[in-house]
C-alpha cells in the first residue's frame, strides 16, 4: 500500500471502534513494536473526558504506519476489533465519495475484517465497515478504495455476487441528500397503493375485485392476524402510476363493509415516522404561538378551589377561554393555568392575582412555561453560578488546606513549621460556616494542656452518644520547639508552659448563608459579635427537598442554632455540629417537636462534658 498517496500525512494513522476505555498508554504498547511512535491521542469528550472512541497515532516513518495498517488492523483491545485507516484530515475529500461503495444484503456473520478480505483484492482500502448496532451487524456496509478504478472494478465483479449465501447488492455510495432527491422522484411516480379500515370481514380476492376496475394489479394483499382473520389493512400494486393515482383518487373517503376507508400511497415506516413527527411539530409549534403571553400558570391553590372559583377569582381581569385545576384521584394537585382572551388582560391578572391570598394561601401567579424553557432557564442559572465558583483563585497543587467544618477555625502556621512551598498566590481558605459570637473570657493557667480537634464522622446515628465526640478544649498553635504527634483525630502536643499572650481564644459561630470566603483572621483579633437572623420562614419538608443536597445541611443549621443558643449559649456551635450529622428529617422533626429538640440537645451536652472528664483524666488540667 502506498502510504504517500493524497489525502493523508506520510504516517499518521487513524484508529477506529475502539473501547472507551483504551488509553495512550495501551495503544502505545500495542503499536510501538511496529516502530518508533512521535505521538498518540485519544480523542475525548471536552465536558466529559471520555473516549468517543477513536484515536490517532503519528509515526515517524511512513513505513512504519504502514507495516502498522498491514499486520495490526481489526486486532482485539479489551474485546473489540480495532479498525485502522490512514488518517484522512481533508473533511472535503472524506466526504465526496470518490471511490466510495455500499454493500448491502450482508450475512451477519460477515464482519469488518471479512469484507476487507474480500474486497482488498480489487486496490488499496481507505476505510472498511460494516454498521453495527448492539444486536450485531444491520446488514449493510462501506468500503472506501483509493481510487475510483478500484470501485468500479468491485462494483462490476461483486454487484450480485453470492456472499455466504446471500446475493449482495454492491453500487456506488450515495449521499442523504442524493438518496431524498431519488426518493423522491419516485414517490411522485408511485404504484403501490395503501387501503385501512375495511374491517375484519376482507380478503385478498374481493379486494382486487374491488380495485380491479382502475387498472390492472400486480398484486393484491389483506393483512392478517394469527388467527387468519383481516387486520383491517393492505395494500394494492398496480401496474402504472396512472391506474394507482386513479384508484387514491376515487375511493379514498368510500365507504366498504359499512366503513370509511382511507386510501393513499403506500409510504415506508421511516418515512411515515418523519411525517408525523413533522406534524406534530408543527401543531406543537402552533399551539405555542395560540397561547403565548396568554396563559397563566398558578401554584399554591387550597384544596377546596375548583376549576369553577379559579375561573371567578381571575374572572374580573378580563376574558378567561379557559381555567383548570389539575388534580389526580380527584384531588386538587395544588395548581392549575388560567388563559385568557389577550396579553394586556394576562399581564393585569399577573399584576393583581400575584401573592394575593385566596381561602388561605397566598397565590403564586406567572406566565406559563413550556418544560423546555423551564430547562433552559436553569441550566442557564447554574452555568453562571458555576463559571462565578471557577472564576475564583484557586488553591495551588500541593499547598495545604484547612479541612472546613461547623466549628473550629483554621489554625495558622508559624512559617517555620510550613508545609508547602510558599506562592504569590494564596490559597482560597473554605468559608466558616458560623459568623462569630462573643468570645468567652481566657482563662491563666500554668501549664498547657494538649489539643485536640475531634473530626465529625460522616454518618452518625441518631442517638448522639454514640457519636465520635468533638473538642471542648480550645485549640493553639504550638511553639516553635514544641513536639507535634498525630494520632487518629487527634492532635496532641506536649505538654509545655505558656504565657497568656500565646493562647488563642475559639470564638462560637452562628449558622449563616451570608458568610462567602471569609479572609483569614490573626490569631490575636477578636471576632466581632454577629446579629442572629430573625423572623425566618419555617423549614418544611417541601423546601428541604428542593434545595441542592449540598445547601440542605445549611438551611437546617441555620434554624436549629438560634434554638440551642437560647438553651446553652456557651456550646451552641458545636452542638449544633454534632447535630447536624443526624438525618435531616429526624433533624426536620426536631424544629417541630421542642421536646425532641431538647432531649437530643441535651444529650449531646452530656457527650461534651463526658469526653472532656475523659479527656482532662487522661491528661491533666483542661481549659474550658
Amino acid at each position: 500500500m502506498n502510504a504517500s498517496g493524497p489525502g493523508y500525512p506520510l504516517a499518521s494513522l487513524y484508529v477506529g471502534d475502539l473501547h472507551h476505555d483504551v488509553t495512550e498508554a495501551m495503544l502505545y504498547e500495542k503499536f510501538s513494536p511496529a516502530g518508533p511512535i512521535m505521538s498518540i491521542r485519544v480523542c475525548r469528550d471536552v465536558s466529559t473526558r471520555r473516549s468517543l472512541g477513536y484515536a490517532y497515532i503519528n509515526f515517524q516513518q511512513p513505513a512504519d504506519a504502514e507495516r502498522a495498517l498491514d499486520t495490526m488492523n481489526f486486532e482485539v483491545i479489551k474485546g473489540r476489533p480495532i479498525r485502522i485507516m490512514w488518517s484522512q484530515r481533508d473533511p472535503g475529500l472524506r466526504k465526496s465519495g470518490v471511490g466510495n461503495v455500499f454493500i448491502k444484503n450482508l450475512d451477519e456473520s460477515i464482519d469488518n475484517k471479512a469484507l476487507y478480505d474480500t474486497f482488498s483484492a480489487f486496490g488499496n482500502i481507505l476505510s472498511c465497515k460494516v454498521v453495527c448496532d448492539e444486536n450485531g451487524s444491520r446488514g449493510y456496509g462501506f468500503v472506501h478504495f483509493e481510487t475510483h478504478e478500484a470501485a468500479t472494478r468491485a462494483i462490476e465483479t461483486m454487484n450480485g455476487m453470492l456472499l455466504n449465501d446471500r446475493k449482495v447488492f454492491v453500487g456506488n455510495f450515495k449521499s442523504r441528500r442524493e438518496r431524498e432527491a431519488e426518493y423522491g422522484a419516485r414517490v411522485m411516480e408511485f404504484t403501490n397503493v395503501y387501503i385501512k379500515n375495511f374491517g375484519d370481514d376482507m380478503d385478498d380476492r374481493r379486494l382486487k375485485e374491488i380495485f380491479s376496475k382502475f387498472g390492472k394489479t400486480m398484486s393484491v394483499k389483506v393483512m392478517i392476524d394469527e388467527t387468519g382473520r383481516s387486520r383491517g389493512f393492505g395494500f394494492v400494486n398496480f401496474e402504472n402510476h396512472r391506474e394507482a393515482q386513479q384508484a387514491v383518487a376515487e375511493m379514498n373517503g368510500k365507504e366498504i363493509n359499512g366503513r370509511l376507508v382511507y386510501v393513499g400511497r403506500a409510504q415506508k415506516k421511516i418515512e411515515r415516522q418523519s411525517e408525523l413527527k413533522r406534524r406534530f411539530e408543527q401543531m406543537k409549534q402552533e399551539r405555542i404561538s395560540k397561547y403565548q403571553g396568554v396563559n397563566l400558570y398558578v401554584k399554591n391553590l387550597d384544596d377546596g378551589i375548583d376549576d369553577d372559583k379559579l375561573r371567578r377569582e381571575f374572572s374580573p381581569y378580563g376574558t378567561i377561554t379557559s381555567a383548570k385545576v389539575m388534580t389526580e384521584s380527584g384531588h386538587s394537585k395544588g395548581f392549575g393555568f388560567v388563559c385568557f382572551s389577550s396579553p394586556e388582560e394576562a399581564t393585569k391578572a399577573v399584576t393583581e392575582m400575584n401573592g394575593r391570598i385566596v381561602s388561605t394561601k397566598p397565590l403564586y401567579v406567572a406566565l406559563a412555561q413550556r418544560k423546555e424553557e423551564r430547562k433552559a432557564i436553569l441550566t442557564n442559572q447554574y452555568m453562571q453560578r458555576l463559571a462565578t465558583m471557577r472564576a475564583l483563585p484557586a488553591p495551588l497543587l500541593g499547598s495545604f488546606q484547612q479541612p472546613s467544618g461547623y466549628f473550629l477555625p483554621a489554625v495558622p502556621q508559624p512559617p517555620s513549621r510550613a508545609f508547602y512551598t510558599p506562592s504569590p498566590i494564596a490559597p482560597v481558605r473554605p468559608a466558616p460556616r458560623w459568623t462569630t459570637h462573643p468570645s468567652r473570657p481566657q482563662l491563666n493557667f500554668h501549664a498547657a494542656a494538649p489539643v485536640i480537634r475531634a473530626a465529625a464522622p460522616r454518618r452518625v446515628p441518631s442517638n448522639i452518644s454514640t457519636m465520635r465526640q468533638a473538642s471542648t478544649q480550645v485549640p493553639r498553635v504550638p511553639l516553635q520547639n514544641q513536639r507535634v504527634v498525630n494520632i487518629g483525630t487527634q492532635t496532641v502536643g506536649t505538654r509545655a508552659a505558656l504565657s497568656p499572650a500565646h493562647i488563642r481564644v475559639v470564638p462560637q459561630y452562628k449558622y449563616s448563608t451570608t458568610v462567602r470566603n471569609v479572609q483569614q483572621i490573626p490569631v490575636q483579633q477578636i471576632m466581632e459579635p454577629a446579629v442572629l437572623v430573625q423572623g425566618q420562614e419555617p423549614l418544611t419538608a417541601s423546601m428541604l427537598a428542593a434545595a441542592p443536597p449540598q445547601e440542605q445541611k445549611q438551611l437546617l443549621g441555620e434554624r436549629l442554632y438560634p434554638l440551642i443558643h437560647s438553651m446553652h449559649s456557651a456550646l451552641a456551635g458545636k452542638i449544633t455540629g454534632m447535630l447536624l450529622e443526624i438525618d435531616n428529617s429526624e433533624l426536620l422533626h426536631m424544629l417541630e417537636s421542642p421536646e425532641s429538640l431538647h432531649s437530643k440537645v441535651e444529650e449531646a451536652v452530656a457527650v461534651l462534658q463526658a469526653h472532656q472528664a475523659k479527656e482532662g483524666h487522661k491528661s491533666g488540667p483542661t481549659l474550658v
